[in-house]
C-alpha cells in the first residue's frame, strides 16, 4: 500500500512537470512560429537583394565593364592634344569664365578653322554640378577636366548601348556579348570616347543613328545624321548619301516624306548653329560650313600631312579593329544579312579614302558596325566549336583576341606618353608648390599642343604666356620665370629638367619582344636672374618621366 501510494506520488509529479513542459512549449510555440516566419520574410529578401543584383549585372555589366575601361584611361592620360584644343578650352571657359566672353581663349587662339560650342555647352551643362561642387572645396582644376572627360564618355557610351540593345533584339544576346568582348580588347575607340573631339560628338549621334537604323525608324536615323553634319562633322556627309541611297533602294523611305524631315531638320540644326555660334563668335558664322569650304572645296586639310588611297584599309582599320578585321570580313560571309548593314559603312571608308589628308580619328564611326559583323563572326566560330575544322577556327579567333589585348596595352603605353608636356607643367607645380611670389611661365607651341590646356593652369601666384614668333635670342630679354620649350638650349635661362615622350616602337629578341623608345621632348628652363630658382636643386636636363 506503501508503495503504491509513492507509485501514484511519483506518477502525479511526472505528470505535473509534463503539463508544465507541455505549457511551456505552447507558450513558446507562437513565437517560434514568428522567428520562423522572420527567419523566411529574410532569407526572402536576401534573394530579392541577390535577384536584383543579378537584374542589375544582367542589364548593366556591359556597360560597367565598357565604362571601367574608359574611366580607367581618363585618369591614366587626362591631357589633351591639339586636336581637342577647341572643345577642352570652351568647356573650360564655359565652367570657370561663364558669360565673361571677352576671357574665353578662343578670341585669343581662333585655330584654322572655326569650331561650334553646341558640344561643349551640353557637356559643360551636365558636368557644371560636379565641377561647382570641386570649386567650393577648392580643388584644382585639373579635376574639372576628369570630370568633363567622364561626362563625354558616359555620354558616348549610352549612345553605344542604345545600338547594342538593337544588337540584341535582330541578333541574340550571344553576338552581343561578343561584340562587348571584341570593343572591350580595342584600344582606339574606348580611348578616343572621352576625347572631346568634333569626330567624338558627331560619333555619339552616329550610334544613336545605328540603333534606330536597326529598329526600323528611318527617318529618326536620317535625322541624326543631318544634326551630325551641319553641327558636329560635315564630313558624315560621306555616310549618309549612302545611307539613304540605300533606304531608297530598298523602299524603306519615301522619297518625298525624307525630304521634307530631312530638310526641317536641316534649317533647324542651321538655325541652332547660326544662333549659338554667331553669339560666341561674334559674327555671323555657320562653324561647319567653313570648315567644309576649308577642307573639302580648298582642299588646304591636305597641308597637315597626305597619305595613299589604301591608308584606311591597310593602316588605320587594322590597327582600330584588331581582331575583329580578319573577323568582319568572315562575319559578311557567313551571313549575309550583314553585308545590308556593312555596304552604307563601307561606302563611307571608300568615299573618305579619296580625301589626301587622312586620320584614325575620321572614320572612328565605322569600327561599330565591323565590330558587330565580327560578332556574328565570333558567335558563329564558338557554336561549331566542337567540329574539327570550326575549331582550328575558333582556336585561332581566341589567339587573335588574346593578340589584341596585347596591342592594345602596347597602344596605351605608347599614349601614356604622348602628352609630356602635361607632365612638365605637373612637376612644374609641384616643384614650386609654396612659392608666393608672381611665376610667369611661356608655353611655346609645342608644348601647347602635346598636353597642356587651360584646365591644367594654377591661379594666383601663377601666370602663364603662349605668345608666338618668339625667337631663341628674344627670351633673355623677356621677364619670364619659367619656359616650357621644345629647345633643350636656351641663352639666358637654366635646364632645370626635361621630360620624355614617345618616339617610336622597337622590335627586340627577348621578352617581351616590343621595347617603347623615349626620348627628351619637352624642357623646363628657369631664368637665371631669378635667385630663388638658382638658389634650388634642380635634376637639370634628365628626364623626370
Amino acid at each position: 500500500m506503501q508503495r503504491w501510494n509513492a507509485k501514484c506520488v511519483y506518477g502525479s509529479e511526472y505528470k505535473s512537470k509534463r503539463s508544465t513542459t507541455l505549457l511551456i512549449i505552447r507558450t513558446l510555440l507562437p513565437n517560434s512560429a514568428a522567428f520562423r516566419k522572420k527567419s523566411k520574410l529574410s532569407c526572402n529578401r536576401r534573394l530579392t537583394m541577390a535577384g536584383n543584383s543579378a537584374s542589375f549585372f544582367t542589364l548593366y555589366g556591359y556597360d560597367m565593364l565598357l565604362g571601367l575601361i574608359a574611366a580607367f584611361y581618363v585618369l591614366a592620360v587626362p591631357y589633351t592634344k591639339v586636336e581637342e584644343s577647341f572643345n577642352v578650352q570652351a568647356m573650360h571657359d564655359v565652367l570657370i569664365h561663364r558669360y565673361h566672353l571677352e576671357k574665353y581663349d578662343h578670341f585669343e587662339f581662333p585655330g584654322v578653322v572655326p569650331r561650334t560650342f553646341i558640344g561643349a555647352f551640353f557637356v559643360s551643362i551636365l558636368a557644371s554640378p560636379i565641377v561647382a561642387a570641386m570649386s567650393l572645396v577648392h580643388l584644382p582644376k585639373i579635376y574639372s577636366l576628369y570630370v568633363v572627360r567622364l561626362v563625354l564618355g558616359c555620354i558616348t557610351l549610352f549612345t553605344l548601348r542604345f545600338f547594342r540593345k538593337q544588337i540584341r533584339k535582330r541578333f541574340g544576346r550571344q553576338v552581343e556579348a561578343f561584340f562587348v568582348i571584341l570593343t572591350a580588347s580595342q584600344f582606339h575607340m574606348l580611348f578616343y570616347c572621352t576625347r572631346p573631339l568634333p569626330n567624338v560628338f558627331a560619333f555619339c549621334l552616329v550610334n544613336l543613328t545605328y540603333g534606330f537604323w536597326f529598329n526600323e525608324n528611318f527617318h529618326a536615323a536620317l535625322r541624326c545624321l543631318i544634326f551630325s553634319t551641319i553641327i558636329f562633322r560635315c564630313d558624315i556627309l560621306l555616310l549618309l548619301a549612302p545611307f539613304g541611297l540605300q533606304l531608297l533602294l530598298t523602299n524603306s523611305i519615301s522619297l518625298w516624306k525624307a525630304m521634307i524631315s530631312c530638310l526641317r531638320t536641316a534649317l533647324c540644326c542651321i538655325g541652332l548653329t547660326i544662333m549659338v555660334d554667331s553669339v560666341m563668335w561674334r559674327r555671323l558664322l555657320w562653324p561647319e560650313f567653313e570648315v567644309f569650304w576649308f577642307n573639302s572645296v580648298l582642299n588646304r586639310s591636305s597641308e597637315w600631312g597626305t597619305h595613299s588611297f589604301h591608308w584606311y584599309f591597310t593602316s588605320a582599320l587594322p590597327r582600330s579593329l584588331l581582331a575583329s578585321y580578319p573577323l568582319f570580313i568572315l562575319g559578311a560571309l557567313l551571313d549575309r544579312r550583314i553585308i545590308f548593314y556593312i555596304l552604307p559603312v563601307l561606302s563611307f571608308v571608300l568615299l573618305y579614302s579619296k580625301l589626301p589628308h587622312k586620320e584614325l580619328r575620321f572614320i572612328i564611326s565605322s569600327i561599330p558596325i565591323f565590330n558587330l559583323s565580327a560578332a556574328v563572326a565570333a558567335s558563329r566560330l564558338y557554336n561549331n566549336r566542337r567540329k574539327s575544322v570550326w575549331n582550328i577556327l575558333y582556336i585561332g579567333m581566341l589567339g587573335l583576341i588574346l593578340g589584341s589585348l596585347g596591342c592594345t596595352l602596347v597602344f596605351f603605353m605608347a599614349s601614356y606618353e604622348n602628352y609630356p608636356s602635361g607632365h612638365a607643367l605637373k612637376a612644374l607645380h609641384v616643384n614650386m608648390l609654396n612659392h608666393e611670389n608672381e611665376v610667369c611661365v611661356h608655353i611655346d607651341t609645342f608644348s601647347a599642343i602635346n598636353g597642356i590646356s587651360r584646365f591644367g593652369e594654377n591661379g594666383y601666384p601663377w601666370r602663364y604666356s603662349k605668345e608666338e614668333d618668339i625667337s631663341l635670342e628674344e627670351f633673355q630679354n623677356r621677364d619670364f620665370t619659367f619656359l616650357l620649350n621644345e629647345h633643350s638650349d636656351i641663352k639666358g635661362f637654366k635646364c632645370l629638367f626635361s621630360v620624355n615622350g614617345f618616339s617610336r616602337v622597337r622590335l627586340q629578341s627577348g621578352f617581351p619582344p616590343i621595347s617603347m623608345i623615349k626620348e627628351p621632348k619637352v624642357f623646363v628652363h628657369g631664368n637665371i636672374r631669378n635667385a630663388y630658382i638658382m638658389h634650388r636643386h634642380w635634376p637639370g636636363c634628365i628626364t623626370l618621366y
